[in-house]
């Protein structure tokens, strides 16, 4: 526990700082911690890959100090409950909101925001065409603002509850160990809500037809044979009836489809819950790193065929190329903001099996140009090339001529930015968003010119299979 003068010094010297109250986590987890909290707009944030690099903390929160919100360049702030409309660019208006300190931290989040960075961003940077109808009404971007927070330790077994001073913190010692204090018996000493299961037996409609997507899919082909690109991925969006908590779709989710990030956000007028893969962005102090994902296969029913689909996949000349290619614009993406010679690959063309399907998995990774930040590689990295193809520019392009509706949520980024300049953003695919007792799932295919439509509509199905299972 940190002393009084010890707060008071750090108080006078550093604009942010964290104050800890630890306990012991062996016989609690984060799913039991989650049904403790009380409040709105709660999250949690997690991993199936619990080693010291990857996955070691859970965070939750609830009772954001703030959110920021926006369509187009209607960005909306809130802080502490006064409200602001801006004309301007999303992501300018989160820097300034966020506005990163140095931060002795023992946590790479070190409170800041959560949410979600949506796809149709990318309009607020390049000119991809006419806005399209967006039939689930969110914003284009939404995160919620903490300061109180938990981290599950999985390595330690220990939970630290946080809250962070800043520079603008009227609260003296007493006040904040006090709201710690209260913080800690409401959740430890709490009952866990109870969690409505989903009716079963739902069936899912898209929002296009298997013909509609087919021809979607010759009519890219038909680009790709005039050289206006090398691949683009087309998507479908499915929609069901969702009746119940949507918090029990995220515990079968996690089981059924454990991966690198595990998502749960309450925005109080829709929730988006996921479990990708793939990282779309990561920061830490200097270092960059963004990870593309492509090529394909379903699970194989026995140990011996996975391995041979895992080699398949492997040995195909079409997945390799067109993993190389994504992997070269990822490449170009993380080389935009990083120093020169610095942007390296590592985990080249390794295969990564989930529950549903396997894929063939890259790493590259960078080292931050001084006067860059995580938003200015958010900017050059969004949208990840694996969910909109090659060229970038001119794929989105097309995507916009030829699907129907809005993408949102998906293909964009879910995670944290945090006060510290950390930030670790998943690509929202294996996304789920419930709103109005609705539930809605995307998913995509990458499209090159000796694509079979068929098996590509295919693959898109393949790709949701994990998230429409949960709802059975």
């Amino acid at each position: 526990m940190m002393t009084k003068e010890e707060f008071m010094k750090r108080k006078r010297e550093e604009k942010t700082f964290l104050v800890t109250a630890e306990e012991e986590g062996d016989s609690i987890t984060p799913i039991s911690l989650y049904r403790r909290m009380k409040g709105k707009k709660k999250f949690l944030l997690e991993s199936s890959q619990l080693h010291q690099d990857k996955g070691r903390y859970s965070y939750l929160g609830c009772n954001p100090y703030g959110e920021v919100k926006s369509i187009g360049t209607e960005v909306e702030r809130t802080i502490y409950g006064r409200s602001e409309k801006l004309q301007s660019n999303v992501l300018q208006v989160l820097e300034e909101v966020i506005a990163s300190a140095q931060v002795d931290s023992p946590f790479p989040f070190c409170g800041g925001a959560v949410g979600y960075i949506g796809y149709d961003v990318i309009r607020q940077y390049e000119n991809i065409g006419a806005d399209l109808h967006d039939p689930l009404n969110i914003p284009e971007v939404h995160l919620l603002l903490y300061r109180e927070f938990i981290v599950y330790d999985h390595l330690r077994q220990k939970l630290s509850f946080v809250y962070v001073c800043r520079e603008d913190d009227s609260a003296d010692y007493e006040e904040v160990y006090e709201r710690l204090q209260i913080y800690k018996e409401e959740v430890l000493q709490g009952e866990e809500a109870g969690v409505t299961e989903i009716g079963s037996a739902l069936s899912f409609t898209s929002s296009i037809t298997e013909k509609e997507f087919c021809a979607m899919v010759e009519t890219a082909k038909e680009h790709i044979r005039a050289g206006d690109i090398f691949q683009v991925v087309l998507s479908q969006r499915l929609q069901s009836e969702c009746i119940g908590d949507p918090f029990a779709l995220y515990r079968k989710l996690r089981i059924a489809n454990p991966s690198p990030y595990m998502f749960y956000i309450d925005f109080q007028d829709y929730v988006v819950l996921g479990s990708s893969p793939e990282s779309l962005l990561s920061v830490r102090e200097d270092k960059v790193m963004t990870n593309p994902i492509a090529g394909t296969r379903p699970r194989g029913k026995t140990k011996r065929e996975d391995e041979e689909i895992a080699k398949e996949l492997l040995g195909n000349e079409k997945e390799r190329a067109e993993h190389m290619m994504l992997v070269d614009l990822g490449r170009n993406d993380i080389g935009r903001v990083s120093e020169i010679g610095s942007v390296t690959i590592d985990k080249y063309m390794k295969v990564e099996k989930y529950s549903h399907v396997m894929h063939i998995v890259s790493e590259v990774y960078g080292t931050l140009r001084k006067r860059m930040s995580g938003f200015d590689a958010l900017a050059y990295c969004l949208p990840a090339g694996t969910v909109s193809g090659a060229p970038k520019i001119r794929a989105m392009e097309i995507i916009n001529e030829l699907e129907n509706e809005k993408r949102n949520v998906y293909a964009g980024a879910v995670g944290y930015i945090s006060f510290s300049g950390n930030l670790d953003m998943a690509l929202a695919i294996r996304t789920m968003v419930v709103k109005d007792e609705k539930a809605y799932v995307q998913a995509g295919a990458g499209i090159v010119y000796d694509s079979d439509p068929v098996a590509e509509y295919e693959e898109t199905l393949n790709k949701a299979r994990a998230l429409l299972e949960v709802m059975k």
